[in-house]
């Protein structure tokens, strides 16, 4: 089994899906095309979804000839559950009338031995997004039990409807009184992300994966939120920065407001934002009133590849670093929300940029995420063609091999 190659999988026009034993599983790697390496194969995680890709023809490799095939079938793709990062993009042929792919992570699958395999590895068994054996109905009362508290509250019933109606499992969470209670509340952004999951342009050719807050919340708001979380869970996590919202720091005087009222009354717990990190100043304050963590996005060390996918509006990469640095000064524990993409992030260039970046601001821990994008506008955008890659398990190796200190995971870790 350990030097198996999965067969090559597509879909046919009425969506059912096949392997071919003639072609084996490829993979997208940067601009390259490559087969799978063993030691990047697992099998398809449960609560991992597969995705048809439209208009996209499915690419294998022949073992005969030696060569690169397409096939009449739609290319598949693996949506793998939280807790892990892929080391493969699927391989396909895209025809000219193929839409833009919406904001999801696309991994490589395979079918072998009567199971579907991905290029992927467990980065965290933390099961805070795992809901498998969880009834809705439970979910249905904790939310109900949220509103009949606090019925005035917007934010109670924005989280409440992303809990009931969107499937959110940060706000599912919320309604269980466990682990990481969701607290949005920007309604702009400094940034402009090509693959912002809150707001597209009506030209971007692919809709945001979730709706942007449309209020304010009161400072009051959001400490009867985190009040009521903190009753309900014994290792408490508090995140600004969510998925439907812009950037934290632009309310950090709202957020500052809030911290100081939930830390007077008491409050206990890790309170978190995640950020762009694009204004420095704001990071000794908020630590002041009892911040424990900062979580910074980033999709590349590299000051040109950052700049072309976030798009930051009056600040730069200069400021995120900075920003870390402050963080640092003052004691809050760094992580990196790291935007992998296989092939780009995984190459030298790439990491030596990020152990420069760790070794000079002394950050704390990388949560390994997936890049939610079309594979092919990305590259469109960075431009970037870096070279082999070291793969997913050597990445990991060369970080903690120069930096010792640094963990790697998914998700904010609880710090007491």
């Amino acid at each position: 089994m350990k030097h198996f190659l999965p067969n090559l999988v597509y879909a046919d026009e009425q969506g059912n899906i096949y392997d071919e034993p003639g072609l084996k599983m490829l993979c997208r790697q940067g601009n390259d095309f490559a087969l799978p390496r063993p030691d990047e194969l697992i099998p398809l995680p449960p609560e991992s979804e597969l995705y048809l890709l439209p208009d996209r023809r499915a690419l294998g490799f022949d073992p005969q000839t030696g060569n690169i095939e397409a096939i009449e079938g739609t290319a598949v793709a693996a949506f793998v559950c939280p807790g892990y990062t892929l080391a493969g993009l699927p391989a396909y042929l895209t025809g000219e009338r193929a839409p833009r792919l919406p904001l999801f992570a696309y991994g490589a699958v395979g079918y072998f031995q009567g199971k579907f395999w991905v290029a992927a590895k467990q980065i965290d068994k933390d099961r805070r997004q795992v809901f498998a054996h969880i009834p809705q109905k439970k979910i249905n009362i904790g939310a109900h039990r949220l509103l009949k508290k606090y019925p005035r509250n917007r934010l109670v019933k924005h989280l409440a409807r992303c809990a009931l109606n969107y499937c959110c499992p940060a706000a599912k969470n919320l309604a269980l009184g466990r682990f990481e209670a969701p607290l949005p509340t920007s309604r702009s952004c400094n940034a402009r992300c090509i693959g912002c999951i809150s707001l597209q342009p009506k030209d971007s050719g692919f809709p945001s994966t979730q709706n942007r807050i449309d209020f304010t919340p009161t400072s009051d708001e959001i400490v009867q939120i985190m009040s009521w979380h903190g009753q309900k869970e014994k290792k408490p996590i508090y995140s600004f920065g969510q998925g439907c919202e812009g950037e934290p720091l632009t309310e950090a005087k709202l957020i500052l407001s809030a911290i100081e009222a939930f830390r007077l009354k008491g409050g206990k717990g890790t309170i978190n934002i995640n950020t762009n990190a694009s204004q420095p100043e704001t990071i000794a304050p908020l630590a002041l009133a009892g911040l424990t963590s900062i979580r910074v996005s980033l999709n590349s060390a590299d000051r040109e590849r950052y700049t072309s996918y976030y798009r930051p509006q009056n600040y730069t990469f200069d400021q995120v670093v900075q920003s870390i640095r402050e963080a640092k000064k003052n004691n809050l524990f760094v992580s990196l929300n790291y935007l992998f993409f296989p092939g780009i992030n995984d190459t030298e260039q790439e990491v030596e940029s990020l152990i420069a970046l760790i070794q000079e601001t002394k950050l704390d821990f990388i949560q390994m995420r997936n890049l939610n994008i079309d594979p092919e506008l990305y590259l469109d955008h960075i431009k970037a063609n870096l070279g082999p890659r070291l793969g997913l398990k050597n990445f990991l190796k060369r970080i903690k091999k120069n930096c010792p200190w640094v963990n790697f995971g998914y998700f904010n870790p609880y710090l007491g």
